[in-house]
């Protein structure tokens, strides 16, 4: 199908631009969203007569994106989670997930403005993609961790998988410092000791 554009695609093209795409694309996405019009002569014309207003208001919304873009660039949101001893999710974080959790944060954000090709599995810190307006797009950190303390540890720099290794590590020479092996020295006092007694109950020859 052909349409044109009323704003920005990525990959696509230009508001205004004419291009050929798919006509379940178009028909599912483009359409609807309100992000182009069939290239008929009618829909050209109309689109020409609006053009100026089109792209003043682009423009605008531009202009409001660029503002939060500057305070949402880098910003960080923690999301908690359990994980096994590898670092890998009984679950993920998902578009929904991190949209919830900026909107949290003071920023209006739709899930569909969250730009991830899977979702999260793991622990970490994870950079996403929040797609403000066709020509803005921030990057913000996903800090996935199994408590507040672990995300913290995170943002540090620290790696969490190593700290709960040497845990581990930790709890187990401890158990052995308790469970030691025998005192050989205490042992050999303790039997001489007897060995004395016993000598000094025998009778004298």
């Amino acid at each position: 199908m052909e349409v044109v554009l009323l704003e920005r695609i990525e990959k696509l093209g230009q508001m205004g631009d004419v291009v050929q795409v798919k006509d379940g694309y178009a028909r599912n996405f483009l359409l609807p969203g309100g992000k182009a019009l069939r290239a008929n002569k009618n829909n050209l014309a109309r689109f020409e007569e609006d053009r100026a207003q089109l792209e003043a208001r682009n423009l605008e919304l531009k202009k409001e994106a660029a503002a939060i873009d500057e305070k949402l660039e880098g910003h960080t949101i923690i999301v908690i989670r359990q994980a096994g001893e590898s670092g890998q999710l009984y679950g993920s974080v998902s578009p929904r997930d991190i949209a919830e959790g900026l909107t949290e944060g003071g920023f209006s954000v739709a899930r569909g403005q969250v730009v991830l090709a899977a979702p999260i599995k793991a622990l970490g810190l994870h950079e996403v993609s929040v797609k403000l307006h066709p020509e803005v797009t921030s990057t913000v950190v996903v800090n996935v961790a199994r408590t507040e303390e672990e995300a913290e540890a995170q943002a540090r720099g620290e790696d969490i998988n190593a700290m709960n290794e040497d845990d581990d590590e930790l709890d187990a020479s401890e158990f052995f410092e308790e469970d030691a092996a025998p005192d050989l020295e205490g042992d050999a006092a303790e039997e001489a000791e007897a060995s004395a007694e016993d000598e000094a109950e025998k009778p004298a020859e």
